[in-house]
């Protein structure tokens, strides 16, 4: 357990340092010349450059183990960021971020598939993966907040390069107290049988690709949700003000996160549920309900609270207990591609109709097709205790 202690502690720090950028990203293209159309295409080419890094990273954990792939992460992003605070140019800026998104998308699927291997019992390997939703919501309820109060007193410049520093920093300490942990090869690993209480034979299970499309919708929902706060006020007032309403939404995550008794339900329904609650939010704030926006914005963080971490746990069992590396890739791909989406059709379609109505359009396709791939198998409502 020290490695998964130390795990969330790092995660704490960069989910901290990435998520104080975002209330001031698109304030700061405004200032160097960027037009709302080119901060799509820059939030998107930051998304879809994620693509190469997650298929690199999901056969290289399951080869080399999760270390090396998070230091260099953290040190590739610490460095990004120093040349970031130096730009004087929206193309400059395009490609930074471009460099950015290539070497993040290491983090996630190596942090996941660390933290899967600590236990092979699915049910602690959920609690690991409430953890790390945890930990991750704990870092971004302040953080937004931090980061506009951060520019508002020191400018933009010292402040991406202060968070760079501090990536980099990160990035040592992990190189020195993180341990990899080596995979369990899946004759020897045993997950719990769906019909019986007695261990079974992990298996290399092929997962259906229809899962991953809920996880594209998700994806490309916060996609749009992270283009449209910004863009309500650039000022420093107003920066102050989008940082409180991202703390919001992670506030409403940390609400369903503390609710431990959530994750003795099934991953699938809680995955199904939540994306449909998740859903009818979006088509709330798309239809201008008279509920104050602040309010809507927690129940969005609420349900991604139960929705996120279902997912990784879903995934786990439906993957046989192995490959780790290689499943997580593929969700962070889909997170990518929902991402890439997000922002571009937002950038381009938000003068025609709400893109908030996009959300709903795709959340509501990814929980009418997520039923479809576990056809006639009956799915336990909660989990058997072993």
């Amino acid at each position: 357990m020290k490695t998964a202690i130390w795990l969330y502690l790092f995660l704490f720090v960069a989910f901290f340092d990435l998520h104080a950028q975002y209330p001031i990203l698109t304030p700061f293209a405004i200032s160097i010349g960027a037009a709302p159309s080119f901060i799509g295409l820059m939030m998107g080419m930051y998304s879809i450059t994620h693509l190469p890094g997650n298929i690199i990273a999901g056969y290289g954990v399951d080869r080399y183990g999760s270390r090396l792939f998070i230091v260099f992460s953290l040190m590739g992003a610490g460095i990004v960021l120093l040349f970031q605070s130096k730009v004087t140019d929206p193309w400059q800026l395009l490609i930074l971020r471009s460099i950015s998104g290539f070497v993040l998308a290491f983090l996630s699927p190596a942090c996941l598939a660390l933290l899967a291997r600590i236990s092979s019992d699915v049910t602690k390997q959920g609690k690991l993966m409430a953890g790390n939703g945890l930990v991750h919501t704990l870092a971004t309820v302040v953080s937004p907040a931090a980061g506009a109060y951060l520019v508002a007193k020191i400018g933009f410049t010292t402040a991406f390069y202060l968070l760079g520093w501090v990536l980099i920093v990160t990035a040592v300490c992990a190189l020195f107290f993180i341990r990899d942990i080596k995979p369990v090869p899946a004759s020897k690993a045993e997950i719990p049988d769906s019909t019986s209480l007695k261990p079974a034979v992990a298996m290399d299970v092929p997962i259906p690709w229809l899962v991953f499309v809920l996880p594209i919708a998700i994806s490309c929902a916060q996609g749009i949700l992270s283009f449209e706060l910004p863009l309500m006020s650039t000022s420093k007032e107003g920066m102050m003000e989008t940082g409180i309403l991202f703390s919001v939404v992670s506030l409403g995550a940390l609400i369903t996160l503390s609710m431990l008794f959530l994750n003795k339900l099934s991953p699938y329904y809680r995955t199904l549920w939540g994306a449909l609650a998740l859903a009818l939010v979006y088509f709330t704030i798309a239809a201008h309900a008279a509920v104050p926006f602040a309010m809507l914005l927690l129940l969005v963080g609420m349900a991604k609270g139960i929705v996120l971490p279902a997912i990784s746990t879903l995934l786990i069992e439906l993957s046989g207990g192995a490959r780790y590396g290689r499943i997580f890739s593929v969700l962070s791909i889909a997170y990518s591609i929902g991402a890439f989406l997000g922002p571009m059709l937002a950038g381009q379609l938000r003068d025609q109709l709400s893109p908030y109505y996009l959300a709903f359009l795709g959340l509501m396709l990814g929980v009418s097709i997520l039923p479809f791939h576990r056809r006639n198998t009956l799915i336990p409502i909660f989990h058997k205790p072993r």
